[in-house]
């Protein structure tokens, strides 16, 4: 199979950095430290190259419509132009097609954000429920995303783009501004501060130079996975899939079931309800914990989906799906190469904006 390769590949191999298959794109895992890219993001700096991701533009006569059905967190939270709502696509068994990010452009103008493993099923489910509404559904595979990221990533990017710090500066948090042909949003997915530039693909390797010779540091999946775990963010395929519904995953902040919507898997929701805790990890003794290791608790077993050595905290954490009577503090087990070994239960996110939280 040919893996396919993003507007900045070639910046990628000019800097060094190790390659890897993924999700059938030729992505760079790490450019030499994936350690020192980790520590780069939560103290100062970093950026990810996520043009893998897909852009989808959404229009028609009635999206609100449409979104309303489609996606399990209520589009009518969407009150400013440039705001953002992040959600899941459910199946009719409250699954989880994917999870994603919906941005309202104004008027009946809408922009998702769907993963790059999950586009091509994503974007057939969006368009079986378009043909009810008769919506236009239309990915933008010629732009970039470059996602910009730590205390420092936001006045590093604006001293390189001054043109853009009038609506970079006064941009709230999960809020986008368009300024000409780029989509400024002050999003991420690494617990620090920073924006994510969507932009023509031709003019991506310029923006990528600039902000390196500006300080800030190239980084890879490596640093952008332990990052997103130490912020307690979803993976997806890892901490939830089709198999798995959005109450058993940590995201049932994300599910609006006060409305009247009938969205695509509610009746499946209300059905089951909530079946299992979704919580954080800490290891108490020497080892790293991954994804599909057994927990051992006072209330029955679970399994870690994913975990990793953190490198800010410097301890194994994890995340992990346990009977639900199990909660923070509670002491339970790890089985790890066959030996259990203690964990301690805390809430499922373990830093955010440089800062320890358990």
């Amino acid at each position: 199979m040919t893996l396919q390769r993003t507007p900045l590949f070639e910046s990628h191999v000019a800097s060094g950095a190790k390659m890897v298959d993924f999700g059938g794109w030729e992505m760079p895992v790490h450019y030499g430290s994936q350690i020192n890219e980790h520590h780069a993001v939560r103290k100062d700096a970093g950026m990810f190259d996520v043009s893998h991701m897909c852009a989808v533009d959404v229009s028609g006569a009635v999206p609100k419509s449409f979104f309303r059905r489609l996606i399990a967190n209520n589009v009518d939270k969407l009150t400013t132009p440039g705001k953002a709502l992040y959600s899941a696509m459910l199946n009719t068994a409250g699954g989880v097609i994917d999870d994603l990010i919906v941005y309202w452009r104004g008027g009946d103008n809408y922009r998702v954000v769907v993963n790059a493993s999950t586009s091509v099923k994503d974007l057939a489910h969006m368009n079986r429920i378009a043909e009810t509404y008769d919506m236009d559904i239309t990915p933008r595979r010629d732009l970039a995303m470059i996602a910009v990221q730590g205390p420092n990533a936001r006045e590093k990017v604006l001293t390189v783009r001054p043109e853009w710090r009038a609506a970079g500066e006064s941009l709230g948090v999960f809020h986008a501004a368009e300024i000409g042909d780029v989509f400024l949003a002050r999003t991420g997915y690494t617990g620090e501060d920073g924006f994510e530039i969507t932009l023509p693909a031709a003019a991506a390797p310029r923006l990528w130079e600039e902000l390196k010779r500006a300080g800030v540091a190239e980084c890879g999946l490596g640093a952008r996975d332990t990052l997103r775990l130490e912020a307690g963010m979803n993976l997806y395929g890892s901490d939830m899939d089709e198999s798995v519904c959005p109450l058993d995953a940590g995201m049932g902040w994300t599910v609006d079931m006060k409305t009247d919507r009938d969205f695509i898997g509610r009746a499946a929701l209300e059905a089951k309800g909530q079946n299992k805790a979704f919580v954080g990890l800490k290891l108490l003794d020497r080892g790293v914990m991954r994804s599909h290791m057994k927990v051992v608790t006072a209330h029955g077993e679970g399994h870690t989906t994913s975990g990793t050595f953190s490198p800010t905290l410097g301890f194994s954490i994890a995340l992990a799906r346990v009977p639900m009577a199990v909660v923070a503090g509670d002491k339970v087990q790890v089985e790890l190469r066959g030996k259990l070994v203690d964990a301690l239960v805390t809430k499922p996110s373990f830093v955010r904006n440089g800062k320890a939280l358990v």
